[in-house]
């Protein structure tokens, strides 16, 4: 009689059913695919926050906050499919890690389209969005391919997989029908709008309609946790440029040093309050919950990433090389914290039910 050698399993990746994972695993964490997936959402945070940096220093308010909303969503939205999908349905076989290989070349072309889209809406003739729209397609083949053989293994969760299929294949045709036509700029954000709006739509129907998908209320959690840590990356990449900057116009002094200690205290701050949301434990007692939370999540990031843009517009003041006054610095930091603790608090009072007077 032969014996599998310890650890030998890990090294084949033979194919698995698709039946979909057990929603009480004891001790379910993020894989390594997962982490590795999550770093090319790094690249697409950092581009979309320097982007959105040059328009407010350059005193482009509008078009900046127009982009940087166009741009969080289509990240966070690409970033949602996925781990909503692998909480519920990771096999980890060659198949699943190979397609995941595609959805990560597709946040990377998404990433590449950043700096098109911003520029076409600050020069507001038409909204420019064709490569965003190409790595979008790559990531939907994959995340449609997923759920149609997930709908062909789970037989209990068929219409759910199927429903999911759908809305991703109608909303990509419409991303699709965008760009072949040159709208203008009013047309193309009106249609984005109804486009969004389908998006979300398929996953409330097919969760609270079509009986669902077994996601795991701890694994997800966390998840977004890890997502947020991404998100507050771009605040310590803006504490470095706002001190670097610092640091070459004053050198070292004491306004130098409490520069550094404000970005990364803030930072820190807004670390540790993310991490007081007690998500998991309401979430798995309550899956009823799950989208205000995870929807609302989505803001909390973008607020995060704002937040880290705003530390590189100082760091731009401190240069000279800012169209934008004083306040104009100090609100693009102070707007987006202010934002993103009012969501923290909304969120907590919406999940536990009930104020805390710490938060005042």
């Amino acid at each position: 009689m032969t014996t599998t050698p310890p650890g030998t399993q890990a090294l084949h990746h033979h194919i698995r059913r698709m039946g979909g994972r057990d929603p009480h695993e004891a001790h379910r964490v993020a894989t390594p695919l997962e982490l590795l997936f999550d770093l090319t959402f790094v690249i697409a945070f950092g581009l979309a926050a320097a982007q959105f940096s040059h328009a407010l220093a350059a005193g482009h308010a509008g078009a900046g906050l127009l982009g940087f909303g166009f741009a969080s969503f289509a990240i966070c939205w690409a970033w949602v499919n996925f781990s909503w999908f692998s909480s519920a349905y990771d096999t980890d076989d060659w198949i699943f890690r190979l397609t995941t290989m595609l959805q990560m070349i597709g946040v990377l072309v998404l990433a590449l389209g950043l700096p098109r889209m911003f520029a076409s809406i600050e020069h507001g003739a038409h909204l420019d969005n064709t490569i965003m729209v190409l790595g979008y397609v790559i990531m939907r083949v994959a995340m449609a391919s997923q759920w149609l053989r997930a709908a062909r293994q789970d037989h209990a969760r068929r219409r759910a997989c199927l429903t999911y299929a759908a809305a991703i294949a109608i909303a990509q045709l419409g991303w699709v029908f965008q760009i072949v036509f040159d709208f203008s700029l009013a047309i193309s954000m009106l249609l984005a709008t109804i486009l969004t709006l389908i998006e979300m739509a398929g996953p409330v129907i097919a969760e609270r309609v079509m009986g669902g998908t077994p996601w795991h209320a701890h694994h997800i959690a966390e998840r977004y946790r890890l997502f947020a840590i991404i998100a507050l990356g771009e605040g310590v990449v803006g504490t470095v440029a706002t001190l670097s900057a610092a640091l070459e116009k004053q050198g070292w002094t004491l306004d130098t040093a409490l520069v550094g200690l404000a970005g990364t205290g803030l930072t820190f701050g807004m670390w540790w309050v993310y991490y007081m949301l007690p998500a998991a434990a309401v979430l798995h007692a309550h899956r009823v919950r799950s989208f205000v939370w995870g929807y609302s999540q989505m803001l909390v990031i973008t607020a995060i990433v704002a937040t880290g843009a705003g530390l590189h517009v100082a760091a731009y003041y401190i240069e000279g090389e800012a169209h934008a006054g004083p306040l104009a610095a100090v609100l693009s930091v102070a707007a987006p914290v202010g934002l993103y603790l009012g969501l923290i608090y909304a969120t907590y009072y919406y999940l536990v039910r009930r104020f805390d007077t710490l938060h005042l």
